[in-house]
């Protein structure tokens, strides 16, 4: 009987992978509208849209740094009809919050890694700061110095800690519900400084308004060439931020598949690579294995900072 059983999910899953989609596809983007992970997706559903003949609706499911919209795909039926933009944060969150709700390792799939970017450093123009060693003499005359992120516990947490700590300056750090109120904020003078990804930063660098004093890279990003690694700047802090399509567990592999195959075409489109590039990204479109790596790997270096910064969320 369990042969039978087994023999007839392993003739169904293809059937059925081959009937989807017969209804529209709902990508949930766990944060508020105007932050990179809400460009990341909206970029691509268009051409993933085109292709797969059905609707693909970007919904923004904003709360509990990424949490929230990430418990509802985990929860989500394996069929193909709900993804998730999952951010680097989905690896370090399992170090942070020990009620999370889900396991990204159990609960979710990879599909395939959407894009890179670096995280900043950036100062509002009023301060007249304009290079990172500026900066942390500034720091230490002005100790405790507020720094904004889009969320306590993502990697823009991550790297204004281990960049204080590596400058032997103290930071005070302000988190956000999302990078869309932050920039708010922060181009307004609410905030003076910000540690938050490049693609909402760069117009508003562009208008002269903030100074991006030092990316997470290893190299520079093209968007933001003039603008230095901390690694050139003598501060060994590099960490990249990237966004990157999940399914539930157990979605069918046939489904997976074709999503892999539609999502990386639409990110080696020509229109949707100069998109992202504007916007500071850098489109990466990989298998499901190679996701899988990048994930574990990630959750590995957050879950040693974790413990090296002491990093807590409230």
């Amino acid at each position: 009987m369990r042969a039978l059983l087994l023999a007839l999910t392993l003739v169904a899953a293809p059937a059925f992978a081959q009937t989807w989609p017969a209804k529209p596809i709902r990508w949930i983007v766990p944060y508020p509208p105007g932050g990179s992970s809400d460009v990341s997706a909206r970029f691509v559903a268009e051409k993933v849209s085109a292709a797969l003949g059905q609707p693909v609706v970007v919904e923004n499911r904003a709360g509990a740094a990424g949490t929230i919209g990430a418990q509802v795909v985990a929860r989500s039926a394996p069929d193909g009809y709900t993804l998730l933009n999952a951010g680097d944060w989905i690896a370090a969150s399992p170090h942070l919050n020990a009620k999370l709700g889900f396991d990204p390792f159990k609960d979710l799939a990879p599909v395939t890694q959407l894009v890179r970017q670096p995280i900043v450093l950036a100062v509002h123009s009023s301060l007249g700061i304009n290079t990172l060693a500026e900066f942390v003499a500034y720091a230490k005359k002005n100790p405790g110095l507020a720094y904004a992120t889009s969320g306590a516990g993502n990697p823009q947490h991550y790297v204004g800690e281990w960049f204080a700590n590596v400058a032997g300056i103290s930071l005070t750090h302000i988190p956000y519900k999302g990078g869309g109120q932050a920039i708010t904020d922060f181009v307004g003078g609410q905030v003076k400084v910000a540690v938050l990804g490049s693609t909402p930063l760069i117009p508003h660098a562009r208008a002269g308004k903030v100074k991006l004093l030092a990316q997470s890279l290893h190299r520079r990003a093209a968007a933001i060439a003039d603008v230095p690694t901390f690694e050139e700047a003598g501060y060994n802090v590099v960490l990249e931020q990237w966004q990157g399509v999940m399914v539930p567990a157990k979605t069918p592999p046939a489904i997976i598949a074709r999503l892999n195959a539609e999502i990386v075409k639409a990110l080696a489109d020509p229109e949707v690579r100069e998109r992202y590039g504007a916007n500071g990204l850098e489109a990466v479109g990989n298998t499901p294995e190679e996701f899988a790596k990048r994930l574990r790997e990630d959750y590995d270096t957050f879950g040693r900072l974790t413990r090296e910064l002491h990093i807590k969320i409230e």
